[in-house]
């Protein structure tokens, strides 16, 4: 449950610096600086990777 709200969370900022970054959302003086978008975006990411994270099969190892 926490790491989902922290992966919302993550999501939701990211994306509002980066929209911010790259001029979309105004009013705030991180509007039209590009240091925002690239700070943002990897916040999304990784915000999507804690909501879903990778699974792994647990199929064994070597296939010889």
């Amino acid at each position: 449950m926490v790491s989902r709200v922290i992966g919302v969370l993550l999501v939701v900022v990211g994306a509002v610096w980066f929209f911010q970054g790259i001029d979309v959302l105004g009013g705030s003086f991180m509007s039209g600086n590009a240091f925002w978008a690239f700070v943002g975006l990897p916040m999304v990411v990784i915000g999507l990777a804690v909501l879903f994270p990778k699974r792994r099969s647990g199929g064994g190892g070597d296939a010889e």
